[in-house]
C-alpha cells in the first residue's frame, strides 16, 4: 500500500520515545518563536502531524506549543494555518482558555479557526455559545479598514446550524435576519478594489467607482446580486454573496424556531402582500420600467412595516425575482452561463421555500417561474434547472389553480428517455422522487404510468442507481402496473444492451455490408425489428406486448450477454425481483397472484442467456412461488392446468429443474381436500398420472444429448410427491410401490444411466424405501405426509393440558433465578 520509504517514515514516527519527542516539542517552539517563520518550521510542523497522526491515541501538547499553534492560525500564510489546524485536530482538545482566546478575538476567525472550534466543542452547549458570539460578532461596528471576520462568520453559522438546529433562539433570529436583510438588498452597486474610469487625466483624484455590470456587460439597473460583475468588490458586496449561499438554510432554520407573537396571520400576510403588489405601479425609482427589477424595487417601503423574519422573507423573494430576471440575460462568458443555472436552481429552491412558509407569495411567485419554465422546457441542457421547477409545481400548483400536465410529461417522459446516461441527472431525478414520493403519489399520480421509461437509469447505471430503485420499488408496485412490471424487470438486460445501442447507432456511421459489425446493431436498425426495440424504449406503460416474439429478441441480443454493462444490470435483477414480490403479496388479490404464477412459468424459460441469470431467476422464482402458494392454496387447484402442463414436460426437468422442482412440491402439498375443498379425486388421479409418466420416462432411459442426468433431488420431490397424492386416494397406493420395487430391482443391478454417482442412487433408493414403507400402512401414511393443521402449526407453548408449558415455565425458573 505504502512505498518502502513512507513506510520506514511511518515506523519512525511511531517508535519515537518520548523523552525524544519532548525535545522536539522544545525546538519546535524555539522555531515559532521567530518572527519570520521558514521552510525548517514547515518541515518540522508537517513531523509533528505525522508523529500525532500514526499514533493510535491522541496527545496532549505541552501548553506553551499549544498556545504558540492557537496563535498560527491567524497566521498570513495559508500553508501555516493547514498545518497548525491539522496538528490540532490530532490532538486533545484544547483547554478552555485556548479556546476561549479565539472566540473573544473574532476579527481573527479564519476557515481553519472555525473548523476547530467546530470540532473540538464538547457539547451542544458549547455550540450554542459558540453561535452566540459569532452573532454578536455581527452586531458590532467594524473597525477601521476591511476585516476579514465576517466573511467567515456566515459559513461557520452555517455549519454550527447544520449540526445544532436548536442552538437558535428567537433573538438570534432576529438578529441575523436583520444583518441579512441589509447585505442582500443594501449592499453597494459600485466596483470595489478602486477600479479606474479610464481616461488621459486619470489620478487619484479624477478616478472615480465604476457601477457594477450584468453578464451581459451592461450596467446594473437595480441592487448587488451574486451575478453581478466587477474589476472588484466590496465587503458588503462579498457579504451578499455569502449571505445568499446560506440563505435557503437559514430560512429552514427560522421555520424551525418558534416566532412567538412576532409572526403574523395568514391573513394579515394576505392583505399586506396584496398591498406589496399594488404598490408597484406607484413606484418608479428603478431605471428598468415595467420588468421584474422594478417589481422588486417597489416593495422597499413597504416590506419595512414586517418583523424581521417576513422582512427577511419578503428580501429574500425580491432577490430570487431578481436573479431569474439576471438569468434571461446572455452571459459573455461560458463559465458565467453554468453560474447563472446554478443561481435560477438556488433561486427557485428559496421560492419555494418561501412560498411553503407563507402560502399568500404563491400568487406572486408564480407567473416569473411559470415564465422560466416556458422559456427553459425546450432545451434539455436546463434539464437540472427544471427539476427545482417542478418541485414548486408539485408544492404550489395545486394552491395556484396550475395545470400540471406538461411538466410531468417532460420531467418524468423526456428526461430518462433522451438524458438517461447523465449520472448527475439520474442521482438528482431519483432523488426528487424519494423525497417527494408521497406528495407525488396524492397530486400527481400519473408518475406511475412512466415506470419504464424510469428503469432507464437502471438499465444504464445499475450499480450507481440500484439503491435508489430498492426505495422507490414498493412504491412503484400496484394492481395496474404488478403484470408489466415483473417483465419489465426480467426484461432489464434487454433494455440495458437496447440503450447501448442506440448511442451507438446515433455515433457509428451504417456499416458496410461486407464489413465487420455488431450483429445486433443491424438487427437495431432493420426495420422489421424496429417494433421490438421500440416496445423495450417505450415511455408508459400499457402501450405493447412482445412475450410471442420474445425468443426473437434474445437471439437478436445475443451477443450483448457479456457486455459489462448489460452483465451489471443482470446482477441486480434478483435483488428488485425479491423486492417487488415482497410487495406484490400485499396490494394484489387472487386473480393477479394466479396470474403472476402463470407469468413465472411462461417466463422461466424467456430469459436473455447470460451467465448464471437465468439460475438466479430461476431460484427467485422458486422461493416465492412457494410462498404464494403457502399464503394462497387455492391458486393450486385454479392454475391445476398450467401446472401439470409444466410439470408434465420432460424438458423442464433438464432445462428449468430448480422451478420445476418446486411446483412439483407444490402439487404434492396443497393439492388436497384439506387445502381446498374443490379437489376432487379425479384432479388428484390426474396429477399423479402425470408426473407418474414423467418419473418414469426420466428413469428408465438415458438423458438426452448435450445434458446432464436428471437433479437427485428432482428424483425424491416427484416420488414424494407421488406418495402424497397416493396417500389422499388410496386407490393409486399399488402404482406407486410397484415403481419403488422396479427401482430396488433396478438399483440391485449396479449403475444406471440416468444417476451417474452411486451415493446419490442410495439416497434416492433408501428414499423411495421409507415412502414404501409408510404406504404399507395407508392411515398412517395419510398422517404423516399430510399431517392436519393443528400438527402443522403446534401449540404446544400454550396448551395448558400438556407438559412442555410447565417445563417451560420451570425452565424460566431456573434461568432467572440464576
Amino acid at each position: 500500500m505504502y512505498s518502502h520509504g513512507s513506510e520506514s517514515l511511518i515506523k519512525q514516527a511511531r517508535e519515537i520515545q518520548e523523552s525524544e519527542l519532548q525535545k522536539f516539542y522544545s525546538r519546535l517552539v524555539k522555531l515559532l518563536q521567530v518572527k519570520e517563520l521558514g521552510h525548517e518550521t514547515q518541515d518540522s510542523l508537517q513531523r509533528l502531524h505525522l508523529i500525532l497522526s500514526t499514533n493510535k491515541y491522541a496527545r496532549t501538547l505541552p501548553p506553551d506549543l499549544q498556545k504558540r499553534l492557537m496563535l498560527l492560525l491567524s497566521s498570513p500564510s495559508e500553508q501555516l494555518q493547514v498545518l497548525s489546524y491539522a496538528v490540532l485536530r490530532e490532538t486533545l482538545p484544547s483547554s478552555g482558555e485556548e479556546l476561549n482566546t479565539i472566540q473573544e478575538n473574532i476579527s481573527q476567525l479564519n476557515t481553519h479557526a472555525a473548523a476547530l472550534l467546530i470540532s473540538q466543542a464538547g457539547s451542544r452547549a458549547d455550540l450554542s455559545n459558540l453561535c452566540a458570539q459569532l452573532i454578536r460578532g455581527l452586531e458590532a461596528r467594524p473597525s477601521e479598514g476591511p476585516s476579514r471576520s465576517l466573511m467567515f462568520t456566515l459559513p461557520v453559522l452555517k455549519s454550527i446550524l447544520s449540526l445544532s438546529p436548536d442552538c437558535l433562539t428567537e433573538e438570534h433570529v432576529t438578529t441575523v435576519s436583520k444583518k441579512l436583510v441589509d447585505w442582500l438588498r443594501y449592499a453597494s452597486i459600485v466596483q470595489g478594489g478602486g477600479a479606474s474610469s479610464g481616461g488621459f487625466f486619470t489620478g487619484p483624484r479624477s478616478r472615480q467607482p465604476l457601477p457594477t455590470a450584468e453578464l451581459d456587460g451592461s450596467v446594473s439597473g437595480d441592487f448587488f446580486t451574486v451575478l453581478c460583475v466587477g474589476q472588484g468588490f466590496t465587503e458588503d458586496q462579498w457579504m451578499n454573496v455569502y449571505s445568499f449561499s446560506m440563505l435557503r438554510d437559514w430560512l429552514l432554520s427560522c421555520h424551525s424556531v418558534s416566532s412567538g407573537n412576532s409572526t403574523m396571520d395568514a391573513a394579515s400576510r394576505l392583505q399586506l402582500s396584496l398591498s406589496l403588489s399594488h404598490s408597484f405601479s406607484n413606484d418608479d425609482r428603478s431605471e428598468v420600467d415595467g420588468s421584474v427589477v422594478s417589481m422588486v424595487s417597489a416593495t422597499s417601503s413597504s416590506s419595512r412595516l414586517l418583523p424581521p423574519k417576513e422582512r427577511l422573507r419578503e428580501k429574500a423573494f425580491q432577490y430570487s425575482q431578481r436573479l431569474i430576471e439576471q438569468c434571461d440575460r446572455k452571459a459573455q462568458k461560458k463559465a458565467d452561463t453554468e453560474l447563472q443555472k446554478a443561481c435560477m436552481v438556488e433561486a427557485v429552491c428559496i421560492l419555494d421555500c418561501v412560498c411553503t412558509e407563507d402560502p399568500s407569495m404563491v400568487f406572486r411567485a408564480f407567473p416569473s417561474v411559470k415564465a422560466l419554465f416556458g422559456r427553459l422546457s425546450l432545451d434539455l441542457s436546463f434539464a437540472r434547472v427544471l427539476l427545482p421547477i417542478a418541485q414548486f409545481y408539485l408544492h404550489h400548483g395545486e394552491m395556484a389553480a396550475v395545470d400540471c400536465e406538461s411538466v410531468w410529461k417532460l420531467v418524468f417522459g423526456r428526461f430518462p428517455a433522451e438524458l438517461f446516461n447523465d449520472p448527475f441527472l439520474a442521482h438528482e431525478l431519483l432523488r426528487f422522487l424519494r423525497q417527494n414520493l408521497e406528495s407525488l403519489k396524492l397530486r400527481a399520480p400519473e408518475f406511475i404510468r412512466f415506470l419504464p421509461n424510469l428503469l432507464k437509469f437502471l438499465a444504464w447505471d445499475s450499480t450507481a442507481v440500484v439503491d435508489d430503485f430498492v426505495d422507490l420499488l414498493p412504491s412503484l408496485v400496484t394492481e395496474g402496473t404488478a403484470v408489466e412490471m415483473l417483465h419489465t424487470l426480467l426484461d432489464l438486460p434487454c433494455l440495458s444492451a437496447t440503450l447501448v445501442l442506440q448511442l451507438r447507432s446515433m455515433s457509428l456511421p451504417i456499416s458496410e455490408p461486407s464489413s465487420r459489425g455488431l450483429l445486433s446493431l443491424d438487427a437495431f436498425r432493420n426495420p422489421s425489428f424496429r417494433g421490438l426495440f421500440l416496445f423495450l424504449l417505450r415511455v408508459e406503460t400499457g402501450s405493447g406486448h412482445t412475450i410471442d416474439r420474445l425468443s426473437t429478441l434474445h437471439d437478436l441480443l445475443a451477443e450483448a450477454a457479456d457486455w459489462p454493462r448489460v452483465v451489471r444490470c443482470a446482477q441486480t435483477v434478483p435483488v428488485l425481483l425479491h423486492i417487488y414480490f415482497n410487495t406484490v403479496v400485499t396490494v394484489a388479490d387472487e386473480k393477479l397472484l394466479a396470474h403472476l404464477v402463470l407469468v413465472m412459468l411462461e417466463r422461466s424459460s424467456l430469459l436473455l442467456a447470460i451467465p448464471k441469470y437465468s439460475t438466479e431467476i430461476h431460484r427467485v422464482f422458486s422461493c416465492h412461488l412457494l410462498r404464494l402458494c403457502k399464503l394462497r392454496p387455492s391458486l393450486v387447484v385454479d392454475q391445476s392446468h398450467e401446472l401439470l402442463e409444466f410439470a408434465g414436460t420432460t424438458a423442464n426437468v433438464y432445462s428449468r429443474k430448480e422451478v420445476y422442482t418446486h411446483v412439483v412440491w407444490v402439487l404434492g402439498e396443497y393439492l388436497s381436500v384439506s387445502s381446498d375443498s374443490r379437489c376432487s379425486v379425479t384432479l388428484i388421479t390426474s396429477c399423479f398420472e402425470t408426473l407418474e409418466a414423467v418419473l418414469f420416462e426420466i428413469t428408465s432411459s438415458a438423458p438426452p444429448p448435450d445434458t446432464v442426468c436428471p437433479a437427485p433431488k428432482v428424483i425424491t420431490t416427484l416420488m414424494s410427491a407421488l406418495a402424497k397424492l397416493a396417500s389422499r386416494s388410496h386407490d393409486l397406493i399399488p402404482r406407486v410401490s410397484l415403481f419403488f420395487s422396479k427401482l430396488r430391482t433396478a438399483a440391485r443391478g449396479g449403475s444406471v444411466a440416468w444417476c451417474s454417482d452411486e451415493d446419490d442412487l442410495v439416497a434416492i433408493v433408501t428414499r423411495g424405501e421409507e415412502l414404501w414403507s409408510l404406504l404399507k400402512a395407508p392411515g398412517v401414511a395419510q398422517s404423516v405426509l399430510t399431517p392436519p393443521p393443528h400438527v402443522i402449526t403446534p401449540r404446544w407453548h400454550r396448551d395448558t393440558n400438556l407438559a412442555v408449558p410447565l417445563q417451560l415455565r420451570l425452565l424460566t425458573r431456573l434461568t432467572q433465578s440464576k
